[in-house]
């Protein structure tokens, strides 16, 4: 089974990006058990647990495992990037999240995948991965040549840039591999110098990457992953962001022509909306509203509270009563910050 073969049965189940990689242990599982060590991880259990030690072999998930199928999927809109948008009333929801939950769709086209294989291979074992299982899935997306490690730590092709969900397909049959292709970075800093919050930082080491992102100072860890309090020293960097960030892809020159997903999936049914009306959603209908969208991971009390920076981020005089309601939340998350943002109200 050729390489080229493979990429032709990908794109027929949806994937732009296809490449084979053998099944086996990477140094970069090395550079992972160090960015633990440095606490980047923050408070995300689920990056250090017994599960970061399966990470170091893709055959812990597949004992058959012999070769992994890496393959990309494109969801860029023809909407404005996030340092683009014109409106201080509307919030910003990563562009990831704007359709339906990509763990869905990715499992259902490698599923596909595997029909596809089995009808020029017969039978084989496999196991589909696509982001929560504990696989490197970056480094060997490189090594399969899908694209390089930008500095911003995202996967990036040459010809489509860094809008992609990746996936994996471990299978136990034996695929020519790929070459990871060149790092075409350069000397360029904009993901670094447009970070908000810094997260990007130098990792020091003299093999390996040069670049790594913080957790503890990343956007989307605190509207995402963080349960509870966002330290104040960062909320105003925050700016209107509700759920995730998508700065330092946005301004990467490789995204400057970067295509557009054919996906109807990933239609935007989320993009922008307005501060008020989401302060005034209810828990009800927040479960109804994203019962399709990653955006249900950040949970209600988690997404208010977010909302209520973004409010007190735009200092607008029209988001006092929603935020004084806010201030009256159960939830003592949702109330604090709602004070936060009705004191910025105050000092504007």
């Amino acid at each position: 089974m050729t390489p080229a073969l493979i990429q032709a049965l990908a794109r027929q189940c949806g994937f732009e990006l296809a490449g084979t990689v053998p099944a086996l242990p990477l140094e970069e599982s090395g550079y992972y058990r160090q960015w633990i060590a440095a606490g980047y991880a923050a408070d995300m259990g689920y990056l250090t647990d017994h599960r970061a030690d399966v990470r170091r072999d893709p055959r812990k998930l597949l004992p058959s495992a012999k070769s992994i199928i890496c393959v990309g999927k494109l969801y860029n809109g023809p909407e404005p990037y996030s340092t683009r948008l014109d409106g201080n009333e509307l919030a910003w929801i990563s562009r990831y999240a704007w359709g339906e939950d990509y763990h869905d769709v990715m499992r259902l086209g490698l599923e596909r995948l595997v029909e596809k294989l089995g009808e020029h291979a017969g039978p084989f074992d496999w196991k589909i991965c696509v982001d929560t299982a504990p696989l490197l899935e970056r480094a060997y997306a490189r090594r399969a040549g899908l694209g390089w490690i930008g500095k911003n730590t995202c996967l990036i092709n040459q010809e489509m840039g860094s809008w992609f969900f990746l996936g994996e397909l471990l299978v136990s049959l034996e695929i020519a591999p790929a070459s990871p292709p060149p790092d075409r970075c350069g000397t360029c800093t904009r993901c670094i110098d447009a970070c908000p919050t810094t997260a990007i930082i130098p990792t020091s080491l003299e093999e390996g990457p040069g670049w790594a992102i913080d957790s503890r100072l990343c956007i989307a860890y605190f509207t995402i992953e963080l349960r509870g309090t966002i330290p104040e020293s960062v909320r105003q960097q925050i700016g209107n962001h509700v759920f995730g960030c998508d700065i330092c892809q946005d301004v990467c020159p490789w995204n400057r022509s970067a295509p557009v997903t054919s996906e109807p999936a990933f239609a935007p049914e989320h993009f922008a909306p307005d501060l008020e009306k989401l302060a005034q959603v209810s828990e009800g209908e927040f479960r109804e509203i994203f019962r399709s969208s990653p955006v249900k991971r950040a949970r209600y009390s988690g997404f208010l509270r977010n909302v209520a920076v973004a409010m007190g981020n735009q200092r607008a005089e029209r988001f006092r009563d929603p935020l004084e309601k806010m201030a009256q939340s159960p939830e003592s998350v949702v109330a604090e910050h709602a004070l936060w943002a009705l004191a910025q109200l105050e000092s504007k």
